[in-house]
C-alpha cells in the first residue's frame, strides 16, 4: 500500500474494535499534514478521547489500495470535482467547520457561495471542491461522506453531495410543441448542458423525427382515453421507464399533461417544468390569450419544480419581455416561446450544475 502522500506503509486493516470512530477520523482530518503522516503510520490507534458514543466505522480504512489517482502528464493529479449543498439553522461556526473538515481530508475548496434568509434564520451554502488528493483516497468518498454526516448532526444540517464523475441522466417529456425540445437538444449537442439524454417521452408521436435527428430514443406512451385508469397506466409506464434508465432529472418541455399527486411527490425535487406565463399570473391553459385579453404590457415565462399544486411549485427562473397594444396573440406566442427556451435552458443548467436548493416553496439559486 502507498499512502496518499507517497510514503510506503503496511496495509491498514484494523480489527473492528480498533477502527477509528467517525469523531476520531474527523478530528484526525483537522490536523496538519505532518501530524497525519505520523498518525497513519502508527495505524491510527484511538488517539482522540471522545465522550460521544458512536458505532465503529463500518468502512475498512484503506488510505489508497492501488493506482486510483489519475494524474496528468506533468504528474499532478487530475481534478476530481464535487459539489456540497447544505442548509441548516443559521449559527456560528458552520463555515469554519465545513472548511476545516474538507481541508483536513486534503480537499481543495474552489468555490463557496452562501446565503442567510434572515426571515427564517436558515443558512444555505454551496461548496465546489477538488477531492483528487483526498487523505483517504479519491475513491473512498464514503469515508468523507460519513465525516460530513457526523458534522451535519452537530449543526442540524440537511446536505447533499454531487460528483462530477456521475453525469446526470435526463428524460425529456414533450407533447406536440417542439421549440423547447429543439433548444435543449441543440444546447446538449453544443456542450452547454453536462448531461446524458437517453430518452424522450411523449403522449403523442409527432416529435419522433426530432429525436431520431439527434440520435435519442423516443418512447410514445399514448393516452387513448382521458379517464383516470388510462392516465394511471401511462404514468406507471413512465415510472417504469425512469427506473429502467436510471433517470436523475425529468424536464417537462411543454408536456401538456398533469401528473398525479403521488408521482409529483416521488419526483418533486428533480422535475423541472416550463410554464408559459410569469407566475403567479395567468396560471393554467392559454395564458397568452388571457394576457392579451387583459391588456398586459409584459409577458413572461417561469421554470419551476413540478408539484401536485398546478403551476405552483418552487420557482427556479423567470424572465419577461415587453408587450405593446400592437402585439396580437400570435406576436405574444412568438415572443413567449423565445422566453420559454431561455428560461428553461437556464433552469435545467443550474439544476445540472447543483446550484439550486429548495426551502419550502422557494428556491435559493447560486447562479453563475
Amino acid at each position: 500500500m502507498v499512502l496518499a502522500w507517497g510514503l510506503k506503509a503496511p496495509d491498514i486493516r484494523l480489527p473492528l474494535h480498533t477502527r477509528p470512530t467517525l469523531v476520531q477520523l474527523s478530528k484526525l482530518a483537522t490536523r496538519s499534514t505532518q501530524q497525519r503522516r505520523i498518525l497513519v503510520q502508527a495505524q491510527i490507534h484511538p488517539l482522540v478521547q471522545s465522550t460521544q458514543v458512536l458505532e465503529p466505522l463500518t468502512v475498512p480504512l484503506s488510505i489508497q489500495t492501488g493506482p486510483e489517482t489519475t494524474t496528468s502528464s506533468n504528474g499532478v493529479p487530475k481534478p476530481q470535482l464535487a459539489s456540497l449543498l447544505i442548509q441548516c439553522p443559521d449559527q456560528k461556526g458552520v463555515v469554519a467547520a465545513l472548511a476545516q473538515l474538507l481541508y483536513g481530508f486534503g480537499c481543495n475548496i474552489l468555490e463557496s457561495d452562501q446565503y442567510t434568509d434572515t426571515s427564517t434564520a436558515v443558512y444555505f451554502q454551496r461548496i465546489r471542491f477538488d477531492y483528487s488528493e483526498c487523505l483517504v483516497g479519491p475513491s473512498n468518498t464514503q469515508v468523507l461522506e460519513h465525516a460530513i454526516a457526523e458534522l451535519a448532526k452537530r449543526y442540524q444540517m440537511e446536505w447533499r453531495m454531487f460528483y462530477d464523475s456521475k453525469v446526470k441522466r435526463v428524460a425529456i417529456l414533450v407533447s406536440k410543441l417542439d421549440h423547447c425540445l429543439y433548444d435543449l437538444l441543440i444546447r446538449l449537442k453544443a456542450g452547454e448542458l453536462n448531461c446524458q439524454v437517453p430518452v424522450i417521452i411523449s403522449n403523442h408521436p409527432d416529435l419522433a423525427p426530432i429525436a431520431e435527428q439527434f440520435g435519442v430514443a423516443f418512447r410514445h406512451l399514448p393516452l387513448p382515453q382521458a379517464d383516470a385508469k388510462s392516465k394511471q397506466q401511462q404514468e406507471d409506464a413512465i415510472e417504469a421507464l425512469l427506473q429502467e434508465l436510471d433517470i436523475d432529472l425529468l424536464v417537462l418541455a411543454r408536456y401538456m399533461q398533469i401528473f398525479s399527486a403521488g408521482f409529483c411527490a416521488r419526483h418533486a425535487d428533480h422535475t423541472v417544468n416550463i410554464h408559459h406565463s410569469f407566475l403567479p399570473a395567468f396560471e393554467g391553459a392559454k395564458p397568452y390569450h388571457k394576457a392579451h385579453k387583459r391588456g398586459v404590457k409584459i409577458i413572461g415565462a417561469t421554470a419551476h419544480f413540478a408539484t401536485a399544486d398546478l403551476d405552483a411549485g418552487p420557482i427556479i427562473e423567470q424572465d419577461v419581455t415587453r408587450i405593446t397594444h400592437r402585439d396580437s396573440v400570435k406576436d405574444m406566442l412568438r415572443k413567449g416561446r423565445d422566453l420559454e427556451r431561455l428560461v428553461l435552458a437556464r433552469a435545467v443548467r443550474w439544476v445540472l450544475e447543483d446550484r439550486v436548493l429548495v426551502h419550502g416553496n422557494k428556491t435559493v439559486v447560486f447562479n453563475d
